[in-house]
C-alpha cells in the first residue's frame, strides 16, 4: 500500500482554478464530518429505496465476520497466500482485456464475441449492484486482505466483480464445449471440463481466502455470472445475428442503451472507483458492436460457420506470422491508449465548459466539473484495467516475484471501510450494554459501561455468560497490538492501528466520551488512502478509449493485418 505521503500528493489536483483548493477543503471537511455521524451516513446520502434494502443486508455481513475469520486463520499458509493472490489476476479485467482481443485475431471471433458480452455486462452489473447499495467488505480487522492489486480494496463488496467474471467465463466455456458445433476431442474436452471448474472454484474460494469477501458476495456474485452466460447462451446468437444484418439502427438502439445505462448508473455514498471500470466495460461493449456490425459489411470478413469472422488459418499463416498478428495487434491497443488519453484529456474540457455554462452538463457527484479546474494532470493514474505503457515493467515484476509484490493489509482501506467499522463497534458496544442489563436488572448504565469498557470493535470478552459468541475472533484490548497481525513470513502491513479506550471511560459523562469518538474517528480517517481528485472529463475519455480499443479488437487490427501481409483471403476452408 502507498504511504499516505504518497496518497496526498497523488490527490492534489494539478492546474485548478484558484478557488478551488478552499472548495477542497470544504468538501474534506464534509466528509470528516460524515464520519462523525457515521451511523447516519448512508441514512442521509441513499435514498430511502436504497437505504432500507441495504440495512436489511447489513446484518448479514456482519454475521459473517467471525465466521470469515475463523476460517481464514484455520487455512492461512505462506504457499496459499500466494497462490490465491497470485490467481486472483486471473479474474481481473485486465487479464480478459489483454486475452479477449487474441481471441478475434486468431479466428475465434464468435468466442470472443460472446465473452465480451458476458464479462463487459458482468463488470457494469456487479459494479451497479456495488454503487447501488453501498455494502462493505468483510472488516479487517480481523480479517487479513491479502491482495497484488491496491485499488480492488477501495470498491464496495457486495457482489464479487471475480466471482462474477469467473463464474461466467466457466459457464461460458462448458456451454461451447457441449454444443453441437463443437469439434473438440473428447479427452482434450474433460480437461478443459475440469479446469473451467477448478478455474471459478478457485477464484470463489480465493476472494474468502484472501479476507476481500465474504460467502453472500461470492454467492450473488456467482448467480449473477452464471445468469449473465445462460443468456448469452440462449439468445447470444439471436442478439448477433440482429446486430450483422441490420441496418445502422441496430448498433445505434444498442449504444443508446449503454448510454442510458451509464447515465443511470447508481451515484456511491462514497468515493468508490466501481463507476470507472463500468464505464471503460461500456465502451468495450459499444465498439464490440460497432466494429462487428461494420466489419461484417467490409467485404472482409468470413461469414461462415459464424458471422463475421476474423480471416485466420494457422496452417496457411504459420507461427511466425501468428505471433507477429498478436504482438502488432497489442501494439496498437498501447498506442491508441498512449496517444488518445492524453489529447482527449486537453480537447474535452473547454467542451464541457461550454456546456456547462449552458447548463446542460450532468454533473457527478465526486468528480470535479471543468469549470474548477484549468487542465487535467499528465500521467492521471485513473485506469485500473489497461495499464500504461510506463507501468509495465512494474507489472512484469510483479508476474515474476509474486511473493514480494503482494501484501496483506491490516485496518480501513476505504471510507466503506471506516463507517462500518465505525457502525460495527456501535452496534456491538450496544448490544453489550444490553446484554449485561439483561444479566443485572439492577445494574446503572454507568456501571455497566465501567464494567465493560468495549475494544476498537466495542466487544468485550466477557457477557452474561462468561464469554462474548465473538470472543477470540476479533482483537480485544490486550492483544491489540502489531505483534498480534506479524506476518508467517513477511511483514504485514497495518493500516490502522486498533484504537482503545482508557480505562477511566466509564467515569466520563456521555458528552466526554462522544468527543473521544469523534477523536478516534478523525484519526481513523486521517489514515486513509486519499482518493485522487477525479474530473468530469474522465468519463467520455474512457468511453472512447475503450470503444476504441474492441473495434481494434474486432476491425481494426484484422484490416492492418491485411494491409501488411498479415492477412487470409478467400473464404474459409
Amino acid at each position: 500500500m502507498d504511504s499516505v505521503a504518497g496518497s496526498e500528493e497523488m490527490a492534489k489536483p494539478e492546474g485548478l482554478l484558484e478557488p478551488l483548493p478552499t472548495l477542497n477543503v470544504v468538501k474534506c471537511v464534509e466528509k470528516l464530518d460524515a464520519g462523525l455521524r457515521s451511523l447516519d451516513h448512508y441514512r442521509t446520502k441513499l435514498p430511502l429505496w436504497r437505504y432500507e434494502p441495504r440495512q436489511r443486508l447489513i446484518p448479514l455481513v456482519r454475521w459473517e465476520t467471525p465466521h470469515l475469520a475463523a476460517m481464514q486463520k484455520a487455512m492461512r499458509s505462506p504457499a496459499l497466500d500466494t497462490y490465491f493472490s497470485t490467481t486472483a489476476n486471473l479474474g481481473t479485467h485486465t487479464f480478459f482485456m489483454i486475452f479477449l482481443p487474441i481471441l478475434f485475431w486468431c479466428g475465434y471471433t464468435n468466442l470472443g464475441r460472446g465473452l465480451v458480452h458476458v464479462l463487459a455486462s458482468g463488470v457494469f452489473f456487479s459494479g451497479f449492484l456495488k454503487d447501488m447499495w453501498c455494502l462493505p467488505r468483510p472488516l479487517s480487522p480481523p480479517l487479513k486482505r491479502i491482495t497484488m492489486s491496491h485499488s480492488t480494496a477501495l470498491e464496495y463488496g457486495f457482489p464479487s466483480t471475480h466471482s462474477t467474471n469467473a463464474v461466467s467465463v466457466a459457464v461460458y466455456a462448458l456451454f461451447m464445449l457441449h454444443s453441437p458445433d463443437s469439434s473438440v476431442h473428447p479427452t482434450l474436452k474433460l480437461i478443459l471440463e475440469v479446469v473451467s471448474c477448478c478455474y471459478a472454484t478457485s477464484i470463489i474460494l480465493g476472494r474468502i481466502y484472501c479476507g476481500m469477501h465474504g460467502f453472500f458476495d461470492v454467492l450473488v456474485g456467482s448467480v449473477l455470472g452464471a445468469l449473465l452466460s445462460i443468456i448469452q447462451c440462449l439468445y447470444g446468437d439471436n442478439f448477433d445475428h440482429f446486430i450483422h444484418t441490420g441496418t445502422f439502427k441496430a448498433p445505434t438502439i444498442v449504444v443508446l442503451i449503454i448510454l442510458v445505462l451509464v447515465r443511470i448508473h447508481p451515484e456511491p455514498a462514497d468515493d468508490c472507483p466501481c463507476f470507472d471500470d463500468s464505464v471503460a466495460f461500456a465502451g468495450v461493449m459499444i465498439g464490440i458492436e460497432l466494429g462487428n456490425w461494420h466489419f461484417g459489411r467490409s467485404g472482409m470478413a468470413w461469414d461462415e460457420p459464424v458471422l463475421a469472422t476474423v480471416p485466420f488459418n494457422l496452417s496457411a499463416l504459420g507461427w511466425p506470422r501468428t505471433i507477429a498478428r498478436i504482438l502488432i495487434g497489442v501494439l496498437m491497443v498501447f498506442a491508441w491508449r498512449e496517444i488518445m488519453k492524453p489529447a482527449l484529456l486537453r480537447i474535452l474540457p473547454p467542451v464541457f465548459r461550454v456546456v456547462e455554462s449552458l447548463g446542460l452538463n450532468l454533473p457527478r457527484r465526486f468528480f470535479v466539473q471543468a469549470s474548477e479546474y484549468n487542465k487535467v494532470p499528465n500521467q492521471l493514474k485513473d485506469d485500473n484495467v489497461i495499464p500504461s505503457v510506463s507501468e509495465i515493467p512494474s507489472l512484469l515484476t510483479s508476474i515474476r516475484h509474486p511473493r514480494r509484490s503482494r501484501s496483506v493489509s491490516i485496518g480501513p482501506q476505504s471510507e466503506a471501510d471506516a463507517y462500518e467499522t465505525l457502525a460495527y463497534r456501535a452496534q456491538l458496544r450496544r448490544e453489550s450494554k444490553s446484554d449485561m442489563k439483561r444479566a443485572n436488572p439492577g445494574i446503572d448504565e454507568k456501571s455497566s459501561v465501567q464494567q465493560k469498557s468495549p475494544d476498537y470493535f466495542g466487544i468485550s470478552t466477557s457477557s452474561a455468560s462468561g464469554r462474548h459468541p465473538t470472543a477470540g475472533l476479533l482483537p480485544t484490548p490486550a492483544s491489540s497490538n502489531l505483534d498480534l497481525y506479524k506476518s508467517m513470513t513477511e511483514a504485514e502491513t497495518t493500516l490502522y492501528t486498533p484504537l482503545t479506550p482508557s480505562s477511566s471511560l466509564g467515569s466520563r459523562r456521555p458528552s466526554a466520551e462522544r468527543r473521544q469518538d469523534e477523536k478516534e474517528e478523525k484519526e481513523m480517517f486521517s489514515k486513509l488512502e486519499k482518493p485522487r481528485v477525479r474530473y468530469d472529463v474522465e468519463v467520455i475519455t474512457k468511453l472512447i478509449v475503450y470503444t476504441g480499443i474492441a473495434w481494434i479488437a474486432v476491425e481494426g487490427g484484422p484490416i492492418l493485418f491485411a494491409t501488411i501481409g498479415l492477412g487470409l483471403e478467400g473464404k474459409p476452408p
